[in-house]
């Protein structure tokens, strides 16, 4: 068994990180990936997935090589959706297996511990069998580092001759636990008829029959039945107190584990020698297996709804790129379940900090998203919405949304909004996304584009990557200004985009050029005939 051990580590077989250490470093934080709850709310991230075992931050990685080995896992999963089903029904074998093995330790040596035991061997060559029937038929078509050593794995753990003893040793101790049907106790009486001492005399695979003594007398085909009682069988705690039903329980299971110690003994060897080392590495891959089925399944569904999908190139994070062709919001794909507006989106040496201007629902809100979003996904792993990507990981995401948060009845929802973003300011770095959404609305345009303009010029100092997005017009036209005082100093260059508004309507294209906030009002005045010149000619003509 040994021999076995040694073909392929264990350790090694996991469907998101290509080795031992490339796990141990993101389980240390050493990939240096952060997604708080905070942003995972705000982007609305539930709705691309509901995760239960862990969150989208457990997953989170800046790891190009973590990355690029999860394509090519997710590449699998879509190019073999059979295996949903599969991973799908491990998970209730490896739930069942993780209960008893709680319950098997609070009974280290009990006959429960011995069936408990049991009852896990047969689990583990269940769903032996089952990736061996169903899983390993599709290893010839998998391309992936993760399938390829998985099935490798089952491959050799199911073609074992210990595999295969375990099976008829198994098949053995089921048939003798299952044939107990009953125990004869013998007991020793006092002279007042009083049970002394009692032992276990044999266990019997038949049930003993409820009879009377004069049955036993008179029938002859009785007489030598000895499991006809000669009087009735009566229920175990009849006429009992509680204490008296423990008592008689505590004797009853201490001689039944008399008879089975050696056989708890040499099983549990069996289970910790074969069967707990090779559960574990199942057992670690629980929370992996939820993420890829459900990952699977969120990729399948944007492909229904039209959206198209690409793995994004994967550059060093020190580039800081981000260039994506076609890019969609995922979240708004699924609620619609039809293809959304498309648009490019760079972040380059012209503009690495953007003030995002334009008309209330016009997309600002949806860009801003889908931008965090595509490096969420591009760094779980994942493909993104759009035709093109190639994009530098982040080490995290700051997200300043509007919120209701209860630190508004004390400091006012100004003073709320100013507090958080001190916040970002402790953690943010030159590699961070921030994404800001109508922040510092809550007060006057004048205020808010003066505390905004500071907002700027220290994420601008930071060089860090960012969008915000903003009704303060007097802002964006401030940009130039905050340029000439940034870059003096170091910091990275803030550009202007305008989700543009064409005849009057919509359009959800965000555009790159200096705002002018009066065409907006120009345009919708045209469109319900608001201009003073269609204002006159009502006017006149009433």
């Amino acid at each position: 068994m040994a021999d076995t051990m040694e073909m392929i580590d264990q350790s090694d077989i996991s469907l998101l990180y290509p080795d031992a250490d490339s796990l141990r470093r993101h389980s240390l934080g050493e990939d240096i990936a952060r997604l708080s709850h905070e942003t995972e709310e705000q982007l609305e991230l539930s709705c691309l997935m509901d995760l239960k075992s862990c969150d989208f931050g457990s997953f989170y990685t800046s790891d190009p090589e973590v990355i690029l080995y999860r394509q090519e896992t997710f590449a699998d999963m879509m190019a073999n959706p059979s295996l949903i089903g599969i991973l799908h029904k491990m998970i209730p074998f490896l739930n069942d297996i993780t209960e008893l093995r709680r319950m098997g330790s609070d009974s280290a040596a009990s006959t429960e511990a011995y069936l408990y035991s049991i009852t896990e061997v047969e689990l583990y060559t269940s769903l032996l069998e089952l990736l061996q029937t169903q899983l390993l038929p599709l290893a010839p078509n998998f391309k992936s580092a993760a399938f390829r050593k998985f099935a490798e794995r089952i491959n050799i753990l199911t073609g074992s001759e210990y595999y295969r003893n375990l099976n008829d040793e198994l098949k053995e101790l089921t048939s003798r636990v299952r044939e107990i049907k009953s125990i004869t106790i013998g007991v020793n009486l006092d002279a007042q008829l009083r049970a002394e001492r009692a032992g276990v005399l044999s266990i019997n695979n038949d049930h003993f029959k409820s009879g009377e003594l004069l049955d036993k007398m008179l029938r002859l085909n009785f007489k030598n039945d000895d499991m006809t009682c000669i009087a009735p069988l009566v229920s175990f705690r009849k006429g009992q107190s509680d204490n008296q039903q423990a008592a008689l329980s505590n004797a009853f299971n201490g001689a039944i584990n008399d008879v089975f110690k050696s056989s708890v003994r040499s099983w549990k060897k069996v289970i910790q020698l074969y069967v707990l080392e090779n559960t574990d590495f199942l057992i670690r891959m629980m929370p992996e297996i939820e993420f890829v089925t459900k990952g699977t399944e969120l990729l399948l569904k944007l492909k229904e709804a039209g959206c198209t999908l690409c793995n994004p190139v994967i550059e060093p994070m020190t580039e800081k790129t981000f260039r994506t062709k076609g890019l969609c919001n995922p979240i708004v794909t699924l609620k619609l379940n039809a293809p959304v507006v498309p648009n490019d989106f760079r972040f380059d040496e012209d503009g690495m900090i953007y003030v995002l201007t334009g008309p209330n629902r016009g997309g600002k809100s949806v860009i801003t998203c889908a931008v965090g979003i595509a490096f969420v996904m591009a760094q779980l792993g994942l493909p993104v919405c759009a035709d093109e990507c190639t994009i530098s990981p982040t080490d995290a995401i700051y997200t300043h949304f509007p919120t209701g948060s209860e630190d508004t009845i004390d400091k006012g929802r100004l003073g709320e909004e100013c507090s958080r973003l001190g916040t970002i300011f402790e953690q943010v770095t030159e590699d961070s996304l921030v994404l800001l959404d109508e922040s510092l609305s809550s007060t006057g345009s004048y205020e808010g584009a003066y505390i905004a303009s500071e907002v700027l010029q220290g994420f601008s100092l930071v060089r860090c990557r960012g969008i915000f997005c903003t009704h303060l017009h007097d802002l964006a036209a401030s940009v130039d200004s905050i340029n000439e005082t940034c870059l003096a100093k170091g910091g990275v260059k803030i550009d202007n985009l305008v989700a543009a508004i064409e005849e009057g309507s919509r359009s959800f294209k965000i555009k790159r050029m200096k705002p002018d906030g009066k065409s907006y009002a120009r345009d919708i005045a045209e469109k319900y005939g608001l201009s003073i010149d269609k204002i006159l000619k009502k006017i006149q003509t009433k």
